[in-house]
């Protein structure tokens, strides 16, 4: 049974080792890697004479215990200048621990009037029990092309004909010198288009941009506001002498409702007597792009006044299209004859429209009759009185 038991127990053991054999192997056969290399990712360049190039490296240790090594740069032309660079900083020597790695620069100075023949540098390290070169092979042009490309973070943006557009673009410059970049932007008809800066407000129309660097910047496009629903592709162009690159980005107009309130025939004014209910039609349009549903209709008047709706809300408006309400306005009974400012709005989906009528507010005319017997009564009494006293 106890025999059992362990030959259950090493087969468990195998069958978790199983899995690990291979990385195991893996990290062997990296252990057996030792010894001093000299690196770059460009070991062979296109200088142009007057300029200055730089060459990143990395000086690695594999296995092996740190010492000084000493650095060099062999076969540079009579009137180059040369140096190897650490830190930022000209440096002489370098000395990296076991499995680590520093990392150096080798910078060219080339002159003006340089030879134009190819020419290979050979840069060294050398120590007590170490060394290890690295041959660059440097050719020579008189006029290297500039080099640009662009990429936009988003290229499409969603919104309404009432939004302003931000495309965040970074403009590289792939060459070997500093350049300044012009750029411009082709769009549909009526779309406004400008330029700034990443963090900055002020419109721009090119910027300068290092060797090798490069800078966001904002492409801001406006649609016209009367813009249908629809995807409208916007062209951005960046220009630096003999280079020119583009890229497109989409505008996405999602339907909008746009609402307008009018009398009937365009008719803005109606007559109410005082204290009387008089219903006024009154016309909601929707002239956007996109439906207008559960339109509220609201109003107000002078003081005492009620403003109502029959209906209250207009279910849907489709876009091009109308719908009637009425509204029902009771001047105050103590209001006196003359012209009164009525304001009617329709509201949905964060739109309003507003409409003022001209409401021309007359008097009952039996408040006249009655006003003009009290007239006629006083003046019968005053007519008896002066008659009678007058014999006196």
């Amino acid at each position: 049974m106890r025999i059992i038991k362990y030959a259950f127990v090493a087969v468990a053991l195998a069958l978790c080792a199983a899995p690990m054999a291979p990385a195991l192997h893996a990290q062997e056969k990296a252990n057996e890697v030792k010894g001093l290399f000299l690196l770059t990712d460009y070991p062979a360049i296109t200088v142009r004479p007057g300029t200055t190039s730089t060459v990143s490296m990395r000086l690695h240790n594999y296995g092996l215990p740190p010492e000084r090594l000493a650095l060099k740069v062999d076969g540079a032309p009579k009137g180059w200048n040369v140096a190897i660079l650490g830190g930022g900083q000209p440096v002489a020597a370098a000395m990296p621990g076991t499995n680590s790695s520093v990392s150096l620069n080798l910078r060219l100075e080339v002159p003006e009037g340089a030879e134009m023949a190819p020419q290979t540098l050979t840069v060294v390290a050398e120590g007590p029990n170490a060394n290890v070169s690295l041959p660059i092979a440097v050719s020579l042009a008189k006029e290297l092309p500039a080099k640009l490309s662009l990429e936009p973070k988003l290229p499409a943006l969603r919104g309404t004909a009432r939004s302003t557009f931000e495309y965040q673009v970074t403009i590289k410059n792939d060459s070997g010198r500093n350049l300044l970049v012009s750029f411009g932007a082709q769009a549909p008809r009526n779309f406004e288009t400008s330029f700034t800066e990443q963090y900055g407000s002020q419109e721009i129309s090119s910027i300068p941009i290092e060797a090798g660097q490069s800078k966001d910047v904002k492409l801001k496009v406006r649609p016209p506001s009367t813009i249908g629903a629809g995807r409208y592709p916007v062209t951005m162009t960046a220009t630096a002498e003999d280079a020119t690159v583009k890229t497109e980005v989409a505008v996405e107009i999602v339907g909008q409702p746009r609402l307008r309130v009018s009398g009937r025939d365009g008719l803005m004014s109606a007559r109410a007597e005082a204290g009387e209910q008089t219903n006024i039609p009154v016309i909601v349009f929707n002239d956007g792009t996109a439906p207008a549903d559960s339109i509220e209709l609201s109003g107000s008047g002078p003081t005492g006044w009620k403003v109502e709706f029959e209906p209250k809300t207009i279910e849907r408006i489709a876009p091009g299209q109308r719908a009637e309400a009425q509204v029902q306005i009771t001047p105050s009974p103590k209001s006196l004859a003359g012209d009164y400012m009525t304001n009617v709005r329709a509201s949905a989906q964060g739109e309003q429209a507003t409409g003022d009528f001209r409401i021309q507010v007359s008097t009952s005319t039996m408040w006249g009759i009655v006003g003009a017997g009290i007239l006629g009564i006083a003046l019968l009494i005053m007519v008896g009185a002066v008659a009678r006293f007058g014999r006196r």
